[in-house]
């Protein structure tokens, strides 16, 4: 579904990714691990359009995107869930999911897209409660699960989740990696999925990828990664299982 081969990133006259190459078939779950600072956000946001990639190539669905903008691979089916959960905290629940579904609103027009929310709702019921409540008000994970349906709502074939265990309880970490888990069981939704919890990602992942200072280090499934005395070393060591797990 996703093939990116040797592409390089810089921000100014630091080269951040350095001939990065990865793939995702339809269907998995893939997590990129690593460190701060090792360009995971910025792959994803190379392949989402919204950071300029020079060299090599990004394939979706067997078509080259890489100098496609941001707004039209949103329309071939990749949807971005952002760090720092954003979404517009002025406005209604039910406002920001209108926002998230305006590709559908113009596509098939007004009953498609309250159809679109109520399925929203059938996923995280909480958001229902909360509909008329503004976003800024809402807690964390509260917040977490509604940036996830803004980009849910579009149907995406690929969805990029970047750090969603970012600030939140260990338990609101759990419901929301066991929802991701459940919607690639039931819809076959395929994930490519940026967390420093390490030890979640690689429980719900089937595969994954190793980064480091912008170079991708190890590739493997997520079973025989968590048993990589390198990841156990670097990632699912003894001191950082008590936050993780």
């Amino acid at each position: 579904m996703l093939k990116i081969v040797n592409i390089n990133c810089h921000y100014g006259l630091v080269h951040v990714l350095k001939n990065v190459s990865l793939h995702v078939k339809e269907g998995e779950i893939v997590t990129l691990i690593g460190a701060n600072g090792a360009g995971k956000t910025t792959t994803l946001r190379s392949i989402s359009g919204l950071h300029l990639v020079s060299g090599g190539s990004i394939t979706f669905m067997g078509k080259e995107i890489k100098g496609v903008c941001a707004e039209k691979r949103v329309g071939t089916g990749i949807a971005m869930v952002p760090e720092g959960r954003q979404i517009f905290r002025p406005m209604k629940v039910v406002e920001n999911l209108m926002i998230g579904g305006n590709l559908i609103y113009r596509r098939e027009g007004r009953k498609a897209l309250t159809k679109a929310i109520e399925e929203m709702y059938e996923i995280f019921p909480l958001l229902r409660e909360r509909k008329s409540q503004y976003s800024g008000t809402l807690s964390g994970g509260e917040q977490q699960m509604l940036a996830l349906a803004m980009a849910l709502i579009r149907k995406p074939r690929l969805l990029l989740l970047d750090e969603p265990s970012m600030g939140l309880a260990p338990l609101i970490v759990k419901d929301i990696f066991q929802t991701i888990s459940m919607l690639n069981k039931e819809t076959g939704l395929t994930v490519l999925l940026v967390e420093q919890n390490a030890n979640a990602a690689l429980n719900i992942a089937h595969r994954g990828y190793a980064l480091e200072t912008g170079k991708i280090i190890l590739e493997d499934t997520a079973s025989s990664l968590k048993m990589n005395p390198e990841v156990t070393r670097a990632y699912l060591g003894k001191e950082k299982r008590e936050i993780w797990e």
